[in-house]
């Protein structure tokens, strides 16, 4: 398997846009595989809207990959979201990573639109069944409980055939959803390996009753990590909030990388043997100059070691 390492970026904690820009530009000249960006419709605090987002960034980096870990599907059309992912893969010559999820019950978003959370997983479905044909077919027909279409086309197609589709979520029914539909898995934070790897094995045992595969390098996870000390209020804080979505008996400390590299890669290390090989870090961070120095300090002690151990020579972080 190849590990490669990318960062994620929940929320906007940059003072201005142009300390955002300084941070990717770090980023494409430095080792990290991609960069990835959650998704918030509604919210008080900044987020930036991932696809949009992801189209800048086309523009603005030649080598990096990215993602949005992970659009919501019942919040979306297909047709639009199907278009827009086309877009941004063809303008940035293949490098687009999408991750689709389903939501949850407690989310803004469905009171805030009116919708009903319920029956969302069906609708996804039907979404991913879309999105993929249209990514590949010339036309498109399709009669289903929540979308009907008829002689469909959209151009210019994405570059990546396939398109990658990735699933997010750990539930029966995403594992289900990404043995039918996925070309990859992303697990969320707080994931412990074990946890992770039982994901896994299942996603693959679902596979043998699809008829499908998916290659054992397309399964990943994300966790935050800091070089730093537990006792730090910004540690404590992310903890803290972090605990309240762990499972039952999940200590925090099982699922994010505090200290220095070697407490980073001993993480990752244990990830690996669960059938992970592609992670999303995110810098616990008190503001947007301390999360630009995070990322810095990974590239250079943690992404510059796993490429090394892969036989890989990494560029020097500037």
């Amino acid at each position: 398997m190849s590990v490669r390492i990318g960062l994620g970026l929940a929320g906007f904690p940059f003072s201005d846009v142009s300390e955002f820009w300084r941070w990717v530009d770090a980023c494409e000249a430095g080792n990290v595989d991609s960069l990835w960006f959650s998704e918030r419709l509604v919210s008080a605090q900044p987020f930036l809207e991932p696809v949009s987002a992801l189209a800048a960034l086309a523009g603005r980096t030649q080598r990096l990959k990215f993602g949005m870990n992970a659009v919501v599907l019942p919040l979306r059309d297909p047709l639009v979201l199907a278009r827009e992912c086309a877009t941004v893969d063809y303008l940035s010559g293949g490098r687009l990573l999408p991750v689709f999820g389903v939501g949850n019950d407690a989310s803004p978003e469905w009171q805030a639109t009116g919708r009903a959370p319920a029956g969302r997983g069906a609708r996804a479905n039907e979404m991913l069944a879309l999105m993929t044909r249209l990514w590949s077919e010339e036309r498109v027909t399709f009669h289903g409980k929540h979308f009907e279409y008829t002689d469909v086309s959209i151009s210019p197609r994405p570059v990546q055939s396939p398109l990658p589709l990735w699933i997010g979520g750990s539930s029966a029914a995403a594992i289900e959803r990404t043995a039918r539909y996925g070309t990859g898995w992303l697990g969320g934070s707080g994931q412990t390996p074990a946890q992770a790897g039982a994901t896994v094995a299942a996603i693959k045992a679902a596979l043998v009753k699809t008829g499908r595969q998916i290659d054992d390098d397309h399964y990943g996870v994300g966790f935050a990590f800091r070089f730093g000390a537990w006792d730090e209020p910004v540690v404590q804080r992310a903890a803290a909030a972090l605990a309240s979505r762990l499972a039952p008996g999940v200590d925090p400390r099982e699922v994010i990388a505090v200290g220095g590299a070697g407490d980073i890669l001993d993480l990752i290390d244990r990830f690996v043997p669960a059938g992970v090989s592609k992670f999303v870090l995110r810098p616990v961070a008190s503001s947007g100059e301390d999360f630009a120095r995070q990322s810095l300090l990974l590239d250079r002690e943690v992404v510059s070691v796993v490429l090394r151990r892969q036989g890989l020579e990494p560029v020097a972080s500037t």
